[in-house]
């Protein structure tokens, strides 16, 4: 077994109803199985139906019970709150929500319009509101519950080829705190993951090269590249009762770069 593929068991989670934006490729893929390899009740929100079926059909037998793909633009909240009630008509109020979704295309400043910019966030930032919104009544009604948004290194680094994505990034972790300081005393915790260049199939396919994987090689402290697992323990460690008392604070996973 590879370390990034070591999760711990978080005997909390078995069980739980879990919902997951995007999370039927990359990152969000990796992190469903890994909920339901927990014996979690997983539904997951992606517009990519052909992927997501499939991971759903190839997860079927990994846990207790087989995800539950639901397709939704997240850019319509409409969509979102209806995909949020059909999660909770299957498995019960959501008690761990895991805001994933995101597009990272490469954009150029001084070629962006105000509908580009517009839809951008709606992609990056606003579903993470809306979201939490969705499924706070729940949480609040059970008692508690956890939300865990990816943000990313990306707005740390003064990269300049994704000016409006990078804006929404770190809207999150402002979001993020705001969320965990109006919902902390509902019990509900709210923290955020910033993943550094973790190597989805997307991302291979459309930026990586040998010269940038060894640029970032040598800036991390740790000589391997990052894979959509490694995201899997630290969503797991902060959706669980294992930081029960760890709120509003933002988790790099990253390598170590320098």
């Amino acid at each position: 077994m590879s370390e990034a593929s070591a999760s711990p068991v978080f005997p909390d989670l078995d069980g739980a109803s879990v919902l997951i934006t995007g999370g039927g490729t990359g990152i969000g893929a990796a992190l469903t199985g890994g909920f339901v390899r927990q014996g979690a009740r997983v539904a997951f929100i992606d517009i990519a139906e052909e992927e997501s079926r499939a991971l759903a059909d190839r997860l079927a037998d990994a846990g207790k019970s087989a995800p539950l793909f639901i397709k939704a633009d997240l850019t319509d909240l409409d969509a979102i709150q209806k995909a949020v009630a059909q999660a909770q008509d299957a498995h019960g109020p959501v008690r761990v929500l895991v805001n994933n979704a995101a597009l990272d295309d490469r954009h150029e400043l001084l070629d962006m319009d105000g509908d580009y910019w517009d839809a951008n966030q709606a992609v990056n930032l606003r579903p993470v509101a809306f979201a939490a919104k969705a499924v706070a009544p729940g949480m609040i009604a059970e008692g508690g519950g956890t939300i865990v948004n990816f943000t990313s290194t990306s707005y740390m680094l003064n990269i300049g080829t994704m000016p409006a994505y990078t804006a929404a990034k770190a809207g999150i972790v402002g979001l993020t705190k705001g969320l965990a300081g109006r919902l902390g005393p509902d019990g509900i915790r709210v923290n955020a993951i910033a993943p550094g260049w973790v190597m989805t199939e997307r991302q291979k396919r459309l930026w990586v090269t040998d010269e940038g994987l060894a640029a970032m090689m040598d800036r991390q402290c740790l000589k391997r590249a990052l894979e959509p697992e490694d995201m899997v323990g630290p969503c797991l460690f902060l959706a669980s009762g294992a930081s029960s008392m760890i709120t509003a604070q933002v988790l790099i996973a990253d390598g170590g770069m320098m």
